[in-house]
């Protein structure tokens, strides 16, 4: 190896570091310097493809581990106490003995931390030895090598069922049309298959793929954690440049499938690759409560300075009230002592080391292991398991359980959530005329309408044809669903078997449209929200890599089906599905589907091949999709689009926006008010020279780097205009089971609901009346305004028909039953500044409102602004990728697992199977949590005040000099194993109200939710000092005027404490178990056990004290008992008569509430 200087090396990185932060970076191929030092390698300022995700070395882990620890304010503060202990002047133990607790907790977090990164390097280790096949310029072939070997601008192989080891530019595949399908689950949640497509024309690949003919540029854009978004083309040495988006791209940890070899040029590598940059480990979520708690810990910490500071005046008095000298004050060796007001400033801190205590060590912690706790239980609650997809729920975000008995709005999508995205073809219009379909498979009504007219009756059957294959075309950017079809229609339509030739092209045209994939299918119509995104959003000329839609055989041997009854069709959407089966049904069977063509078959047995020249992919802008085809027939370049009503009629031709038109928009608004999902379709025929002429900007727009989206976007907007329509359709999606009664009891609990879809609001109207959003009684308010003026209007109105209602005396404890529809232009004027506390205002006022027309940022954006402006915990949950930026705004984001893939669980804090679960989740699981931990953190403060009290008022009796009466090694023990387990126990299993009733009197949540507050907190806080004035007088009052000494003196008061503190535990158990009677009792027992043998064997383990045969002495005393016994009845009985009290008066009003 040549040394090299270190300016030199210095130089150089700064070079890489330049070539890394580049927005545009230029690959070659290594092959040509295969063998030369890295110096002199093209690609070498790059990173290799190891990766590391441990956040330690050996060396360096206990440095590191001590500097992130101290991150919490917790440990600095108990550490720098137990350092200060260590002052002379100032310590109030044992100095070695008082690091003790601090350095308990902190190395159980280091070994915790310690076995994480350690399989975190178990891990790395494993993936980095991973094997894989890298070509070789020497061997002429491709040699096994590892995945830490491979290096940008290698060529890297690999074959069916493997993981691509990093992002890889595909070059090649096995596939005759340059097809290679992957699983990216490892990467989205998702199982269904996508496609890739490789770039053509760039290296020789016949008879087999030769790595030594590429001679290409390679320019891509800066890596980034985009997973459906890339930005390349290669330069040829001609300069023809050749685009590529995310359909040619393989990613690291997906796995190749139905595809036996594939061959990548390798772009970004290691912790460079799209896997890698999102990899951010879990989200932190910080919960309303923990918010709370940190209030009252500061409170505490002020409590503690009060005590402290009445301890120093109160020595400071003390002092100076002697006569001389106490006998106990020791001069330094200069014979002087310090001043009562030196001596008053050292014992505030000394009081501060004695009192420690009341600020709870220990209860972060408990609070980690009482959430995990609750997350096992709702995670095997059997009620919210799914046998069907045999899924449970699932917890993602560890620190927010009890956010779920807090929440106050409800913000959910509809499609796939409230319904069951599982979608039934119904009714569609063709040419202004409308046409019913029964029910799939079973269309005998249709053909009775259909034979009235052959030439609607051909137009319909091709355009369920054209809509099946176009939007199995799609890439559903959400959901996945596998649907194998093996299904026979009956012949129920012979005499359509014949078609002329005309029809036979339209069809044609229509069928090649599922060519092109690589168009998102998220397009509005069908799909629940019209502006959704797709999931791939980049996609060059050719297929979008995202292959959902795509048809594939049983088998992979490669040969297209022969016959209908034994086809395999694998869609994204649901609404694809409802479209096969209908195409299906009349006999229009989609028989082979590759890259560059789709063939169908007709009813006569006649099969037509079409060829896809282009796919204009869906975008939020447009609100559309189309397809450029060539007529198998006529060889008529033919655009097909579809997509929602209000973006495709605009573009209608003047022909064209008549009667027809008008008829088609009476059609889609009467399936709407029905529920159906509706769809509209158009033609245009494209003459050869326009085509020509847009290829070419096309091609442009499509191998730009800058503003390719909106250069791609540009060129079909050219294309999309003079329009002719051919019809509509409505898709059926019913409601889930469960979803009315889930309604209900949520806004029983006070909780509002709201609904944001892509929908029509007639569609969405429909729904909220089917599903109990709406009553009949409802006021609806509409609101559908072209300007702001229109929109003021009605917000003015609207408020002040609230305001008029709400003075009304007769109303009063009532709220008005308002609902609000509002779209979503509409919407964004509502949003504005101008008129966002008009809208809020009105909204919160209102029982239900329905946000129609809405896009996924729009989503997003209503949630962020209800819980800024009114300051209440949401909740949002959908099952989309259109959902994902609402789930993330609210406080708890909630995915279903259902037709439209995994993104949305993958965003999401929990996941469930159905909307139903909804109700259990939230009413029962949500108020446990959140009442289970609420009254755990109570009892936390409660226990150490009223332990750290009976040090406190000892101070009045040993003139405040710090000093305490119990043993400081059973202080230790009383905190860390005598009262430790039961409140963690009480945290997790205690049920103040059984399910039974929580979910028969949903109003029971509302009435939870402020377990947690000022007034409680306090309360407890009184009590504790109370008790622990009875815990101390009690036992000072029976042995006034005795000899006994210190310790015999606080051995009783140890033991009463203990005794109280439980049995205050005990009285807040609403629901025993054996569980509780073990751990409480186990508590006492190991209390005896521990303080016995440690009174019979430690004579001078904490020096000058002596604790020896203390606990046994007392207990052969009938007054030891006699003390215990009275003084924790006296100190508990109020206590036992409060929570008497409190919980007769909540069972009454629940009664009341069930009764009425």
């Amino acid at each position: 190896m040549t040394w090299r200087s270190p300016l030199a090396l210095l130089r150089d990185a700064l070079r890489g570091q330049r070539a890394r932060e580049k927005e545009l970076r230029n690959l070659v191929s290594n092959l040509p310097y295969e063998g030369l030092e890295k110096g002199k390698q093209p690609n070498r300022h790059f990173p290799g493809n190891a990766i590391k995700t441990t956040k330690y070395t050996l060396l360096l882990f206990i440095p590191m581990n001590l500097f992130e620890q101290f991150h919490r304010l917790a440990n600095i503060y108990f550490v720098g106490l137990a350092i200060l202990n260590f002052v002379p002047v100032v310590n109030a133990f044992q100095p070695e003995v008082a690091l003790i607790p601090i350095c308990i907790i902190m190395a159980l977090t280091a070994l915790k931390d310690a076995w994480e990164d350690f399989r975190r390097y178990q891990s790395d280790r494993k993936l980095n030895n991973t094997p894989c096949l890298i070509y070789s310029r020497k061997e002429k072939q491709f040699m096994e090598r590892r995945w830490k070997d491979v290096r940008v601008g290698d060529f890297v192989k690999v074959f069916c069922n493997e993981i691509v080891p990093a992002d890889l530019l595909l070059l090649h595949t096995s596939d005759p049309n340059g097809v290679c399908h992957i699983e990216t689950a490892n990467l989205d949640g998702e199982t269904n298959l996508k496609q890739r497509r490789a770039m053509s024309g760039l290296c020789i690949s016949d008879p087999e793929f030769k790595p030594e003919s590429f001679d290409s540029l390679v320019v891509c854009e800066r890596p980034n954690n985009n997973l459906n978004h890339f930005k390349c083309y290669a330069e040829k040495p001609d300069k023809e440049k050749v685009g590529a988006g995310i359909e040619s791209l393989l990613l690291r940890g997906c796995t190749v499938r139905n595809t036996d070899t594939a061959v990548g040029f390798v772009v970004y590598a290691g912790h460079e690759t799209k896997s890698m940059l999102n990899n951010n480990g879990p989200r932190y979520k910080r919960s309303k409560l923990e918010r709370k708690l940190n209030i009252d810990v500061i409170f505490c910490v002020i409590l503690l300075f009060a005590m402290c500071l009445v301890g120093s005046l109160g020595h400071f008095v003390w002092l100076q009230k002697q006569p001389g000298v106490p006998p106990y004050l020791v001069a330094d060796s200069n014979g002087h002592l310090d001043s009562p007001g030196l001596s008053a400033f050292y014992m505030f801190f000394t009081m501060i080391i004695l009192l420690q205590v009341l600020i709870p060590i220990s209860l972060y912690v408990s609070i980690e292991l009482v959430k995990i706790g609750q997350i096992f239980f709702i995670a095997n609650d059997i009620d919210l398991y799914d046998e069907e997809t045999d899924s449970r729920v699932q917890c993602k975000a560890l620190n927010i359980t009890e956010d779920l008995g807090q929440i106050e709005y409800i913000f959910s999508d509809k499609t796939g959530t409230l319904t069951e995205n599982k979608m039934v073809f119904r009714r569609c219009s063709i040419m202004g005329t409308e046409y019913a379909h029964k029910e799939n498979g079973n269309p005998l009504h249709c053909a009775i309408l259909f034979k009235q007219n052959e030439l609607m009756q051909h137009l319909s059957l091709l355009f369920i044809v054209i809509l099946h294959v176009f939007i199995y075309m799609h890439i559903q950017p959400a959901p996945v669903a596998v649907l194998i079809l093996d299904y026979n229609p009956p012949d129920t339509l012979p005499n359509l078997a014949k078609m002329s030739g005309s029809l036979r092209r339209f069809i044609t045209s229509w069928q090649r449209k599922p060519k092109r994939n690589r168009i998102f299918s998220e397009d509005s119509v069908i799909e629940e929200d019209h502006f959704n995104p797709p999931v791939k959003t980049e996609g060059s000329g050719a297929i979008s890599g995202l292959q959902t839609c795509s048809l594939h055989a049983p088998s992979q041997d490669g040969k297209p089906a022969t016959t209908s009854d034994n086809l395999s069709y694998e869609a994204e959407s649901p609404d694809e599905a409802a479209l096969v089966y209908a195409a299906k049904a009349y006999g229009f069977t989609l028989m082979g589907r590759t890259p560059n063509s789709v063939t169908v078959s007709l009813p006569s047995g006649k099969e037509l091949v079409f060829e896809v020249l282009d796919t204009l992919a869906f975008d939020s802008v447009r609100k559309r999709m189309s397809i450029l085809v060539r007529h198998p027939i006529t060889k008529e370049y033919v655009l097909y689009s579809k997509g929602a009503d209000y973006a495709i009629m605009e573009l209608l031709g003047t022909p064209y926006a008549g009667i027809i038109a008008a008829d088609t928009q009476r059609h889609l608004d009467c399936y709407a008010r029905e529920g159906l999902r509706t769809l509209c379709f158009t033609k245009k025929v494209v003459s050869e020279k326009e085509y020509e002429s847009w290829s070419v900007n096309r091609q442009r727009a499509l191998a730009a780097m800058e503003n390719r989206e909106e250069l791609t976007m540009d060129t079909a907007v050219q294309l999309e205009t003079n329009l002719s329509l051919l019809g509509a359709t409505g898709i059926e999606d019913r409601l889930q089971e469960g979803v009315p009664d889930t309604i209900v009891a949520l806004r029983e609990a006070g909780i509002q609901v709201w609904v944001l879809t892509g929908d029509k609001p007639e569609t969405a109207v429909n729904i909220g009346y089917a599903c109990r959003l709406l009553e009949e009684e409802d006021l609806v308010i509409n609101m559908s305004c072209k300007n702001t003026l229109a929109c003021t209007s009605i917000l003015d109105c609207a408020l002040e028909e609230v305001r008029r209602y709400s003075n009304d005396p007769r109303n009063v404890d009532t709220t008005p039953d308002i609902s609000l529809v509002i779209d979503g232009r509409t919407l964004t004027m509502a949003l504005s500044s101008d008129l966002q506390e008009r809208f809020v205002d009105l909204a919160k006022h209102c029982r239900t409102v329905l946000c129609c027309r809405v896009t996924p940022l729009q989503k997003s954006r209503v949630v962020k602004v209800v819980r800024e402006k009114l300051k209440v915990m949401t909740l949002a949950i959908g099952d989309g990728a259109n959902d994902v930026n609402m789930i993330q705004a609210a406080d708890i984001g909630i995915g279903i697992s259902g037709q439209e893939g995994m993104q949305a669980v993958m965003a999401s804090d929990f996941a469930i199977s159905h909307f139903k679960h909804l109700k259990k989740l939230l009413l029962v699981h949500g108020h446990w949590c959140y009442t289970r931990l609420a009254n755990m953190i109570i009892y936390f403060f409660y226990k150490n005040v009223a332990y750290v009290n009976l040090l406190f008022w000892y101070q009045f009796f040993c003139g405040f000099s710090g000093t305490a009466m119990i043993d400081y090694w059973l202080m230790i023990f009383f905190n860390l194993f005598f009262t430790s387990v039961p409140p963690i126990m009480f945290g997790i299993m205690d049920k103040d109200i059984s399910a039974e009733m929580l979910l028969g009197v949903p109003e029971l949540y509302r009435m939870g939710q402020g377990e947690y507050n000022f007034k409680t907190f306090w309360i407890s806080m009184l009590d504790a000092f109370y008790q622990s004035l009875v815990c101390f007088f009690i036992p000072y009052i029976a042995y006034r005027d005795s000899d006994i000494d210190v310790f015999t003196f606080g051995t009783p008061l140890n033991t009463i404490s203990l005794f109280t503190i439980l049995l205050h535990l005990s009285i807040e158990i609403k629901a025993w178990t054996v569980v509780h009677w073990v751990i409480i009792l186990g508590s006492v027992a190991i209390f005896f056990i521990v303080t016995l043998a440690y009174s019979g064997t430690c004579i001078t383990c904490n020096p000058p004290s002596n604790p020896y045969w203390i606990l046994q002495t007392q207990m052969a005393d009938p007054m030891f008992y006699l003390i215990c016994v009275i003084t924790t009845v006296v100190a508990l009985l109020p206590r036992r008569l409060f929570n008497l009290v409190c919980y007769e008066s909540v069972f009454q009003s629940a009664s009341m509430i069930d009764w009425l």
